[in-house]
């Protein structure tokens, strides 16, 4: 690739980088708020408040096919822009819902929003996809980066806002996401497919439909890519979606718990600007395994205690700790397939990942109010294990050789 297409690379990754700032505040506020306005509107089972974040889950997992079909027909552009508007549709639902004062519609709602939140899930992939070998780990980095904005904006917006439409709690901040998803539309206008993109969409096209998806995710470093990212990605939801209902519980105020997701999201997203040379330093299996690592460390700092800075810090280090875990999955997946064959593998990925995230949600709730706040961590001991165990498998397996898309 020369300079100039590396260069229009770079601009196209930084606009996909704004999109996922703005579109990606739609995950705080739903997350750091539904479990508490599950709370508000539910009855004396306290034990489904999780389920709204749940339904999110859910609802990206089953739009991760969909999306990728929908981006793959419509193009990177107006797919993307057709998933803003669905998550603007879903703020409108959700707020809706919670002045109907209907739990099942406020699930419905954030089903919603979660399908346009598996669009913004493609950002990560259609980056990668568009950037040359050398700057993939970079490219999904960069996107990533944008993050470090939603973790500002989305806990922000729900601390100004949730309180708007008094008596109705939380109306507010659910109201605010209409603005990010026209925001965002507003934004990926901007996007414009590079000649170097066309030319390797119509390379992929003459080479036909590519291997049949079985083989693929067949391969050793597809399935450990998948138990690693699985594991990390269903390990982060799990223990964030309880740690708002864990502090309130404790005595600590709604604002405070919204606060400590912020520094979550922050150290989700803020390492991402040297992930990838992390990556590409010490190699993917390395980022990943410290990512575990630091998940391990995040439960001990949250077992010693339930004092707010032992909330806050082992909220840090489940962000970060997913960064490296994620990141370093995600580009071990990117170097299982060829061009023409990433939507179905792309979907298949996501179908699995959301639909393992969405069960960690809603478990979520049912073992902080059975068990307690201290069993939701211990689960992180097994699941990081049995992630290590397939990492070594596939390094001494000679499994993490020669990758396909090479």
């Amino acid at each position: 690739m020369t300079t100039p297409d590396l260069a229009a690379t770079k601009r196209q990754t930084l606009v996909f980088a704004a999109s996922q700032a703005i579109l990606g505040s739609v995950a705080p506020i739903a997350i750091s708020m539904g479990a508490l306005a599950g709370l508000y509107l539910l009855g004396p089972d306290k034990s489904l408040a999780t389920a709204p974040v749940t339904g999110f889950n859910v609802g990206v997992a089953l739009g991760a096919l969909p999306a990728a079909w929908a981006i793959k027909t419509l193009g990177q552009k107006h797919g993307f822009m057709v998933g803003s508007l669905i998550s603007t549709l879903g703020g409108a639902c959700a707020a809706l819902a919670l002045f109907q004062y209907s739990f099942v519609m406020f699930i419905l709602a954030l089903a919603l929003m979660g399908l346009g939140g598996a669009f913004t899930q493609q950002f990560r992939f259609a980056a990668a996809d568009n950037a040359p070998p050398v700057f993939k780990a970079q490219a999904i980095s960069w996107v990533l980066g944008g993050g470090i904005v939603s973790a500002v904006l989305g806990p922000q917006a729900v601390i100004l806002t949730r309180d708007m439409f008094l008596p109705v709690q939380f109306a507010g901040a659910y109201a605010a996401i209409i603005g990010f998803g026209l925001t965002g539309f507003a934004i990926l206008n901007f996007l414009r497919v590079t000649p170097q993109t066309k030319t390797q969409i119509s390379e992929a096209a003459a080479l036909g439909t590519g291997r049949p998806l079985m083989e693929i995710i067949k391969q050793r470093r597809f399935i450990v890519a998948l138990i690693c990212s699985v594991g990390s990605y269903s390990l982060m939801s799990f223990v964030m979606t309880g740690a708002p209902l864990a502090m309130v519980g404790c005595g600590f105020s709604a604002n405070e718990a919204t606060l400590g997701i912020q520094w979550h999201v922050l150290a989700m997203f803020g390492p991402s600007f040297f992930t990838g040379k992390l990556i590409a330093r010490f190699g993917k299996e390395t980022i990943v395994a410290t990512g575990l690592v630091i998940l391990m460390l995040c439960a001990l700092v949250a077992l010693s205690g339930i004092h707010l800075w032992q909330f806050w810090t082992s909220l840090i280090l489940l962000g970060l700790g997913w960064n490296f875990g994620f990141i370093g999955a995600t580009s071990m997946v990117t170097d299982c397939y060829k061009p023409e064959e990433k939507g179905a593998v792309q979907g298949f990925h996501d179908f699995v990942l959301f639909s393992s995230v969405a069960l960690s949600s809603l478990f979520s709730g049912k073992i902080l109010y059975v068990w307690g706040w201290n069993m939701v961590n211990l689960m992180i001991f097994p699941v990081t294990v049995l992630c290590l165990v397939a990492l070594g498998w596939l390094i001494f397996t000679n499994g993490s050789r020669k990758p396909v898309s090479a």
